[in-house]
Parts: structure tokens; C-alpha cells; sequence
């Protein structure tokens, strides 16, 4: 049986993030694991790690393509058997058009199919449902996208949590931080007055600046570094993890790490809440009102500041909150992903 040929449009840059990218790559990482060939097609700019990341595991990027149209002949130009839509931005159309044209079509989607038309879709979001779809929905952190790096570090128990004097705090949102979430969040935690070792991802130059600017207070080290292909290592090492409500939600519940998440885009919200309800993670309320001037701003950074302090101070807490998260996502969603896809594309192979 010939190898099967798939490829993946998805984009990455300062202002996209890369959460699409991310968990494309995990799901690449998947199908290269099982004998397919993996083309991305797409822009990933300003993002060097990114573009390293596709060259080590040997996966071409082109540019591209962005019509239904200009979908349809890359795919027969580089005779593809499955295409990967990953985007909030392209046209809905596309999924339909690709189908039409005997392409197998998975939309990765999250809470919204923005009307694509395709054979699969994937919903990854924890309690994801989505009724009424033309074709087949994997929805859950059942099917969480986690790539190599993580499910390798995943611990084989949920690691325990111990008292300690001054916590090992990470703080990271997204491989870019596209909305400044670095900066405050890191005044918060500063504002909790609790000794921290703080290690703080910083994606961009101006984020830096912002971070290397905020005060310690005392017993506080703020240490910012730029993002790293070792986050895994640097989350399974943290006593506490403060990120976004995105895809890397998965890769923490995964490592069992005992997580603080900020809703920092509206797309979050519905996960984001689903995720704080369960006990997966606490949560620190949504960016814009954490950023808020007057009294409004003053209240949700107190009240943000309160929850940080009570997981600082309680190694119980962050004991639960890891528990729960470790027993809901086992790193094998994106097996699950790709043996939809070869049940369905390969007895079509067959017997067409």
C-alpha cells in the first residue's frame, strides 16, 4: 500500500501565537510515527524555534495556500490523500471544496465550525460538543494534540507536591504572547508578597522589557527567558505554572503540573471555564479585566493576587489541582486522531 501523503495548513507568527502550529506538529509527529508523509503548508514568521522545530523532524514548509481554489490544486500538485485545516482565518469553504475534490479533510476546530464542510473534525477542548456536524467530531481532552517532547516527560504517577519555603514559579503564554499576558501576570504574582523563583517565557523583545522592568518584592526572583524547546523539563520542575487558557492547557494536565490560567482571548472562555469548574486548573480571570484601569482593574488583580497566594502557600492544593489534571489527559489523544483518519482513508485506498 503506498504511503499515505498528508498535509497541514496551519499559521504561526507574533500576533497568530502558535497554538495551531503546536498541536499540528503533534499530530505530524503521529503520522510520521506511522509511515506518512507530512507536508505543512503555511506562514510562520519571525518564529526561528518554530521553523527548527519542522526542520529536525525533517517536514517541508511551504508557503500558502489560502483559497478553496488554491487549496485544491496544492493538494493535487503534491497528490495528497488528507489535508489538515488548522485556521480561524481561512475561507470555510475551503474543507468543502477539498472534499469535493476526493481529499480527505480533518478541521481542527475549537467550539466553532465556522460552516466548514468536512470528513472529521476535531474539537480537543475539554467537554467539547458540538451537535449537528456533516461529518464525524472527536471531541475532548480525550483527544488532546501533545507532541513528543511532552508525552515523553509525562510522569507515570501525579507527582507529589511538598511544603517548600520559596515555590519554583513558571509563567508563560503561548509561544509569543500575542496580547501581553507576561508583564501582568507578573505583577500579580509579585503582589502576592510570597517568596517565588520566577521564571517568566518571554516571546517577544517588548514583553522582555515589560518583564525586566516589574520590581521584586522580597524573597522574589523574577527570571525572564526567552521560549525554549526545554518547557517541558522547565513545567514538570515548577511547583506552580501560571499560562493561558489555550492548547497548552493539555500539555499541563498532561505533566500533572499544578496550574493558574488567565482567559486572555475570548475563544478561551468556554474551555476556560469548563477546565476552573472541573478542578483541572484554578483560575485567575480573563486578561482585559486583569489589565483593567480604576477600581475594577485594582479588584481583579486582589483577587487574582489571593488565589495565587492560597496555591503558593498550600502544597495540598497544588496536589489536587495536578491529580485531576494528570488523570484527565494521558497523552494518547493524538494516537486516537490519527487512527480515525487511517480508518477512514484507508479502506477507501482499497477499494477505490
Amino acid at each position: 500500500m503506498s504511503t499515505l501523503r498528508v498535509g497541514v495548513r496551519c499559521d504561526a507568527g507574533p500576533q497568530r501565537g502558535v497554538g495551531h502550529l503546536v498541536r499540528c506538529l503533534a499530530l505530524a509527529e503521529e503520522f510520521l510515527a506511522r509511515g506518512a508523509h507530512v507536508t505543512v503548508f503555511g506562514t510562520v514568521e519571525r518564529l526561528d524555534w518554530a521553523t527548527a522545530e519542522l526542520a529536525a523532524r525533517g517536514i517541508p514548509l511551504h508557503p500558502g495556500p489560502d483559497s478553496p481554489a488554491e487549496l485544491v490544486e496544492t493538494a493535487r500538485r503534491h497528490e495528497l490523500d488528507v489535508m489538515v485545516l488548522d485556521s480561524y482565518e481561512l475561507d470555510p469553504a475551503g474543507a468543502g471544496a477539498l472534499r469535493a475534490a476526493g481529499v480527505f479533510t480533518l478541521a481542527v476546530i475549537d467550539g466553532d465550525s465556522r460552516g466548514q464542510v468536512a470528513d472529521l473534525y476535531l474539537d480537543q477542548n475539554f467537554g467539547a460538543d458540538l451537535p449537528g456536524l456533516p461529518g464525524r467530531l472527536l471531541a475532548g481532552s480525550g483527544y488532546a494534540l501533545l507532541r513528543d517532547s511532552v508525552i515523553t516527560a509525562r510522569p507515570p504517577v501525579p507527582p507529589p507536591r511538598t511544603a517548600v519555603s520559596r515555590p519554583r514559579v513558571l509563567a508563560f503564554f503561548g509561544g509569543t504572547d500575542a496580547v501581553g499576558a507576561a508583564p501582568v501576570l507578573t505583577r500579580v504574582l509579585v503582589a502576592t508578597g510570597h517568596p517565588m523563583d520566577l521564571t517568566v517565557i518571554v516571546g517577544r523583545p517588548e514583553i522582555e522589557a515589560e518583564v525586566e522592568d516589574v520590581k521584586p518584592g522580597r524573597g522574589q526572583i523574577i527570571r525572564p527567558v526567552p521560549p525554549t524547546t526545554s518547557l517541558p523539563a522547565l513545567i514538570t520542575g515548577a511547583d506552580l505554572v501560571v499560562s493561558a487558557a489555550g492548547t497548552s492547557t493539555w500539555e499541563l494536565c498532561c505533566l500533572g503540573a499544578p496550574a493558574a490560567l488567565v482567559c486572555v482571548v475570548d475563544n478561551q472562555r468556554e474551555s476556560y471555564a469548563r477546565v476552573v469548574r472541573h478542578g483541572l486548573a484554578a483560575g485567575l480571570g480573563k486578561l482585559p479585566e486583569l489589565d483593567a484601569a480604576g477600581v475594577a482593574g485594582r479588584t481583579a488583580r486582589a483577587a487574582a493576587a489571593r488565589t495565587l497566594h492560597g496555591l503558593l502557600s498550600s502544597p495540598q492544593r497544588r496536589a489536587t489541582l495536578a491529580e485531576k489534571a494528570w488523570s484527565t489527559v494521558d497523552g494518547q489523544g493524538r494516537a486516537r486522531v490519527v487512527d480515525a483518519v487511517f480508518d477512514s482513508v484507508r479502506p477507501a485506498a482499497v477499494t477505490g
